[in-house]
């Protein structure tokens, strides 16, 4: 499954810095090229520069007015068909999750975070 991450890009959101620490660096160490934004608007702009991604792992409640919700369905306009993993300890909306994406509850294993990102891009 190494092989099919390699090199992919993951924009990895997510407020509060140690938990997008730990995440960056198990999905880095798993081969993944991590872009970390620390805020919905960070996110944001990393998607308005036009910088392609494979994958969109985000958090759903993030401090600032844009939430993960947001963030992937801008994800999803500027790059149609890019697989969303939500991870968050809040409630999942059903009716605001993107076709086709998953919600992971936190707190998660390492081992799991990284086998449905593999599992995500794998099957696109």
């Amino acid at each position: 499954m190494a092989q099919s991450i390699k090199n992919r890009v993951v924009l990895l959101v997510e407020d509060e810095w140690l938990v997008r620490m730990e995440m960056a660096d198990a999905l880095s160490t798993a081969g993944w090229e991590v872009i970390e934004a620390g805020s919905g608007e960070a996110a944001l702009a990393v998607l308005a520069t036009g910088r392609a991604i494979d994958l969109l792992v985000t958090d759903v409640r993030l401090g600032g007015t844009t939430t993960g919700w947001d963030v992937a369905d801008a994800a999803i306009a500027a790059f149609p068909g890019v697989p969303v993993l939500y991870s968050s300890a809040n409630p999942r909306d059903g009716a605001r999750m993107i076709q086709g994406s998953v919600f992971l509850d936190k707190p998660a294993r390492t081992e799991r975070l990284l086998s449905i990102c593999a599992g995500l891009v794998t099957r696109n």
